[in-house]
């Protein structure tokens, strides 16, 4: 029973979603004249901890912890110096209690209490449900205050992140993945959609992911690493490498958002060949195929210009990369991600296992490829070359 409220202590913590947690009923093995102790969280220099307060009959005192160290004083208090453990969230409220023999007790009912900070103004009340921008990482991160408030200059990631949410969720109608997922995220940045995936997945979804974010620096893996540690992430963990040579043993999901020309490719040659059930990838720069690219059909006298020589190879490239995965077997969709008002780079590109399609789709898809590379004058995609 004990277990089972230190886990949702530390599911409220790190989705931001703690709003209060009270110890009462003292036991005789409890300091003189200490009443109650009452957690909240507090952000601190060194990161987001819980403050304990101590309501001792004429005072106070408050210690800060981090939330491991909140969890094993909670561990240690429970059913020894307390006897009841109250623990109020927006979602459920949870009791824990003991009888004179020991025994516990555990409870969940609905809500006592919403949320104190409403979140930004929006009419899209989608966003809100999936993600809660209280949450600890996102301010860790910069995108929030500490009071859980979107900060004027990241209401664009703000949006992005929302809208990656939304297309995740979708994807996952369509393609459910286990439990204990392997995610890839190659070229993860600073991390702000990695975590947001992981946020997801674990605090609303009730899965338990293992999600790696591939990154090239090591100051921003560093960075990363520290603020999963920071939030009880302790399957989201961050490595220094190149993803060329990245080799998981298994994949479920592959993320590639913004790897630039080639990259995007070699993230979904490993997807591909690890079977991956969802491929995520929103490609940048389209450099391959605008080298090579030697128009042979009525589009020729268009492509003189360099501007619309530019946006055609980013068409072909991204249009080929879809019937490549067409033509192994996954259900694909090209779409605008963001609005051009935010990023000039807003095309994104999903794929969904659909073995189904496969014998059916296969000689199409590449007939279709082998077509299009013949009227643009293309060798080879680089996608190609990496199936092979």
């Amino acid at each position: 029973m004990t277990t089972q409220f230190l886990d949702a202590f530390r599911t409220a913590f790190t989705s931001g979603q703690l709003l209060k947690c009270t110890l009462g009923k003292p036991t005789p093995a409890a300091p003189t004249d200490l009443k109650n102790v009452y957690l909240r969280p507090v952000l601190l220099k060194k990161g987001l901890h819980v403050a304990f307060t101590f309501r001792y009959k004429t005072r106070d005192e408050v210690k800060n912890f981090s939330l491991e160290e909140a969890l094993l004083q909670l561990d240690k208090t429970l059913g020894t110096t307390f006897l009841n453990a109250d623990l109020l969230t927006p979602e459920r409220d949870f009791s824990l209690q003991f009888n004179p023999k020991g025994e516990a007790q555990f409870s969940a009912k609905k809500p006592s209490q919403k949320m104190p900070t409403a979140p930004p103004a929006t009419h899209d009340r989608v966003k809100h449900r999936l993600l809660n921008p209280s949450a600890p990482w996102l301010h860790l991160l910069g995108i929030t205050n500490a009071k859980g408030e979107v900060l004027a200059a990241h209401q664009d990631k703000w949006r992005q992140i929302n809208k990656y949410l939304e297309t995740i969720e979708s994807l996952l109608r369509d393609q459910a993945l286990p439990k204990d997922a392997n995610i890839a995220d190659m070229g993860s940045g600073k991390g702000y959609l990695t975590f947001a995936l992981y946020d997801f997945l674990q605090n609303h979804l009730g899965l338990q992911p293992q999600i790696t974010g591939i990154e090239l620096r090591p100051a921003l893996v560093d960075f990363c690493n520290k603020t999963a540690q920071e939030v009880g992430f302790q399957n989201l963990r961050f490595v220094a490498q190149d993803i060329a040579e990245y080799h998981p043993e298994s994949l479920d999901m592959l993320i590639a958002l913004h790897a630039c020309d080639t990259a995007t490719d070699l993230a979904l040659a490993a997807g591909i060949r690890q079977k991956a059930r969802i491929i995520v990838v929103a490609p940048c720069c389209h450099k391959q195929i605008r080298r090579e690219m030697q128009a042979k059909n009525e589009l020729t006298p268009l492509l003189q210009h360099g501007i619309l020589l530019e946006r055609q190879a980013e068409i072909v490239t991204d249009g080929i990369r879809a019937l490549l995965l067409e033509a192994e077997g996954y259900h694909t969709k090209v779409f605008e991600f963001i609005s051009t008002e935010h990023t000039a780079k807003n095309v994104m590109i999903t794929a969904t296992m659909d073995h189904r399609r496969l014998n059916q789709r296969r000689a199409d898809a590449l007939a279709q490829v082998a077509a299009l590379k013949s009227g643009f004058g293309i060798g080879e995609h680089w996608l190609e070359k990496l199936l092979r």
